[in-house]
């Protein structure tokens, strides 16, 4: 069976704009019968996407408004900002589905390099190399007689807690969907236990995406229950933590450390104070960077097609209204 598609490409990084131009041709001659269109401009949108089936893009809600055919729109990224989500895309019946799962190795590596980091002091002595001093530290959390708690237990949560238990952490998990805990994890429960299980995790890993749910989810009163020698970290959406907060339970002991990947404003303004909170590591939105990601970006984007002219159920379908 075959559909129309739109390219739209307002979303695309110079390093993935080339693959999307790509794909009209490779597409036509996976499905021949595929009428395949790419609009590099928003010009023309509102006009082109009148007869189409499928969009690939954020569909502005002017365009979307003209869409009369539209069934199935595939955002090109796993957290897309919230205003992908217009109000009229979650009323109607328009399939969403996303690119989750693509960076999942690469996100729980970086996550793994923090724990590693933080047990051994690395942060500590990287600033003491900067300022030529030695001063060893003869204490190192064993991580065998240490707990994870990991906050979001999706494809980037379930490799995250197997790495970690792989080196002997004890991990807990929490999620909304997942009630089946996956390898490593040794508990699972829902958001519901958050605040019962913060005061016992030595690491609190963070991995959720953006939602109505998480916005705002780790403020002064949840980093106050936890161990002041525990580590925070965030690999999941800026929105999730308040920035303040945390540089305030850095400054007066009530964390250990801390480690951001995502920040409600980004970049990180240069003269915000988290930048010299003590035992604060930054790193600029780069957790999932690796090889291989346009290559897998393309397979779930085809595969999908594939099963959209099927009539065949979709990768990766969002709930709309909660965005992931």
């Amino acid at each position: 069976m075959g559909f129309r598609l739109l390219l739209l490409t307002s979303l695309e990084t110079p390093t993935s704009l080339d693959m999307v131009k790509a794909w009209p041709e490779r597409l036509r001659r996976e499905l021949p019968e595929l009428e395949v269109h790419l609009a590099e401009s928003g010009v023309d949108v509102p006009d082109v996407i009148k007869t189409m089936d499928a969009v690939y893009g954020k569909v502005e809600p002017d365009a979307f408004a003209r869409a009369r055919a539209l069934r199935w729109v595939q955002s090109p990224l796993a957290g897309p900002d919230p205003n992908f989500y217009h109000q009229a895309l979650v009323e109607s019946d328009v399939v969403v589905t996303n690119m989750r799962g693509i960076f999942n190795d690469h996100i729980g590596a970086h996550v793994l390099a923090l724990v590693l980091g933080f047990a051994r002091h690395l942060p500590t002595y990287a600033i003491q190399q900067y300022e030529r001093r030695w001063k060893p530290h003869t204490t190192a959390v064993h991580l065998p007689e240490a707990t994870a708690l990991v906050v979001g237990v999706g494809g980037i949560g379930a490799e995250t807690a197997r790495l970690c238990a792989a080196f002997g952490l004890t991990v807990t998990g929490i999620d909304p969907r997942e009630t089946v805990a996956p390898t490593g994890v040794v508990r699972m429960a829902g958001p519901e236990a958050l605040d019962e299980l913060l005061p016992e995790a030595d690491f609190v890993i963070v991995t959720v995406p953006e939602t109505p749910a998480t916005r705002g989810l780790f403020t002064a009163d949840r980093f106050a229950r936890m161990k002041p020698t525990a580590y925070f970290i965030n690999v999941g959406r800026g929105a999730t933590v308040e920035l303040d907060d945390l540089d305030a339970a850095l400054r007066t002991g009530k964390l250990a450390g801390a480690a951001l990947d995502v920040f409600q404003v980004e970049p990180l303004p240069s003269r915000h104070p988290l930048w010299d909170a003590p035992g604060m590591v930054i790193t600029p939105h780069v957790a999932a960077a690796g090889p291989y990601l346009n290559r897998r970006r393309t397979e779930v984007f085809f595969d999908n097609c594939r099963r959209f002219a099927e009539g065949r159920e979709l990768r990766n379908v969002v709930d709309k209204a909660n965005w992931f």
